[in-house]
């Protein structure tokens, strides 16, 4: 999420692998298009209500989390990254557990911050955005079922 100002809106966050800056960026709750899941986990994280407007790209990513007792996890991120309209700060919400805190960032901030996001994909996606890629939010589809679930 970008503001008026050139800087994007990124969270720190507490992570298995320590505290690491990323998107805001989360899960879809069941009866959720995408789109309805960015805003929701937007402003959740950030305090910060969010329109999507564009789809930025849609982005997949691997690693290996390390585990003191077992085998290495496996963690697989898909990331659908959009920007849009950003509102006013709500300084009454609380942020979602494990959120430390919403921080404006320029673009020089996030590159030089790369060793502390949470994965390539925080870069790549602000990168993008700043290349101007932007996709019509009709590329990704929602099917009708997706709110009003049918038994078979």
């Amino acid at each position: 999420m970008a503001g008026d100002d050139g800087r994007y809106l990124l969270v720190e966050e507490h992570t298995p692998e320590g505290v690491r800056l990323n998107n805001p960026a989360g899960h879809l709750d069941p009866g959720e298009s995408p789109e309805q899941g960015c805003a929701r986990e937007a402003l959740e994280e950030t305090a910060y209500p969010f329109t999507p407007t564009h789809l930025v790209g849609i982005y997949l990513a691997r690693f290996q989390r390390a585990r003191v007792d077992a085998r290495p996890e496996d963690v697989t991120y898909l990331r659908f990254a959009y920007c849009g309209t950003v509102g006013a700060l709500d300084p009454t919400r609380k942020l979602d557990k494990g959120i430390i805190r919403a921080v404006w960032m320029t673009p020089d901030e996030i590159r030089n911050t790369q060793p502390l996001h949470r994965s390539p994909l925080v870069w790549q996606s602000v990168q993008d955005h700043i290349d101007g890629r932007r996709f019509d939010m009709s590329l990704v589809n929602t099917h009708p079922s997706v709110w009003s679930l049918q038994s078979t």
